[in-house]
C-alpha cells in the first residue's frame, strides 16, 4: 500500500516522499530520475524490500516533479539536490544509509557524498546519467533548439529533438537548467569513501550509454566496485526481472554492512 507524505521545507515548498521509518537503523534512499515520480515501480520495490529487511526507506519527489510544489522549469541540478539533501537531514538525520541513484538521481547521489561521506555505507546508480544535461541532451540539439533556449530562455522539446523523452512526448528545457548543470560537475571528482559501488545498466539503454556508469565507478578509487550489465534491458530497468536483479545487488550490500 503506498503511502505518501508531504515534507513541509517552507512556507510555500513542500515534497512528496514515502517512507519506512526507524530511528536508528540503516536506510535504503531512493533518488529517481529526470521528471520522474515515486510512484513507478523501483520506488515501490525497494520500500517493499526495505519493509522485509526491518530497514529505513526514503524515496522523495523533487521540486516540480510529480505532485510536489514548485515549477519544474525553475528547478535544476543544484536546488534538487537541496530538495534530497534536506529531505536526508529532516528524515534520515543521522542514520547510515545505502543511496540508490536512477538516471539522473545517479548525478544528485553523487552531490550527496559532500554532505553525507560518513554515513553513506553504499552506492547504487541504476542507468546512471550525470551531467546528462550537457554530455548527452545539449550535443544533441540542433542549432535551432540551442538558439531558442538561449534567446527565449526556454523550448519545448518533443519526440525526436532528443532521446530524453516522456510520456507526453514534450517537455520544457530552460537554458538555466542547462547552465546549472555545467556548474555541477561530478565526472572529474574522485571520492575516497571505501563503499561498496554497483552500477547496474540495461544492454538496451538507447538513452544513456553504459560509459557513464563506468566513469561513476572510476570516481571510487578505494570502493569495491561491479558493474552489471541487464540482458535485454532498457534505461528505466522497471520490470520485474530486472528489478530482482537490482535487489539482489541491493542485498549483497546490505548483508554487507549490518
Amino acid at each position: 500500500m503506498k503511502k505518501f507524505k508531504y515534507l513541509k521545507l517552507t512556507n510555500s515548498k513542500k515534497l512528496r516522499y514515502i517512507d519506512n521509518y526507524f530511528r536508528k537503523k540503516l536506510y535504503i534512499i531512493f533518488l529517481p530520475g529526470f521528471m520522474s515520480d515515486i510512484d513507478g515501480k523501483k520506488p515501490q520495490a525497494f520500500r517493499k524490500y526495505a519493509i522485509k529487511k526491518k530497514l529505513g526507506f526514503l524515496a522523495i519527489e523533487y521540486t516540480g516533479h510529480g505532485k510536489s510544489s514548485g515549477d519544474f522549469i525553475k528547478g535544476n541540478i543544484t536546488k534538487w539536490s537541496k530538495d534530497a539533501k534536506s529531505s536526508i537531514r529532516k528524515i534520515v538525520k543521522k542514520n547510515k544509509f545505502i543511496l540508490i541513484g536512477s538516471s539522473m538521481g545517479a548525478w544528485i547521489s553523487l552531490n550527496q557524498f559532500k554532505f553525507f561521506k560518513k554515513q553513506i555505507l553504499g552506492f547504487v546508480g541504476i542507468g546512471s546519467a550525470p551531467e546528462f544535461l550537457d554530455r548527452l541532451m545539449w550535443k544533441k540539439f540542433s542549432k535551432k533548439i540551442k538558439k531558442e533556449i538561449i534567446s527565449k530562455g526556454i523550448s519545448i522539446i518533443t519526440h525526436g529533438d532528443s532521446k530524453f523523452k516522456r510520456r507526453q512526448n514534450q517537455y520544457p528545457i530552460a537554458h538555466q537548467l542547462i547552465k546549472d548543470g555545467r556548474k555541477n560537475k561530478v565526472l572529474s571528482k574522485k571520492i575516497k569513501s571505501k563503499i561498496s559501488v554497483t552500477m547496474i545498466h540495461g544492454e538496451n539503454d538507447e538513452v544513456v550509454p553504459v560509459i557513464f556508469s563506468k566513469r561513476v565507478m572510476s570516481l571510487f578509487p578505494f570502493a569495491k566496485k561491479k558493474l552489471i550489465m541487464i540482458k535485454n534491458g532498457d534505461h528505466s530497468l522497471s520490470n520485474k526481472g530486472p528489478l530482482k536483479r537490482i535487489i539482489k545487488e541491493l542485498d549483497i550490500i546490505v548483508k554487507d554492512v549490518i
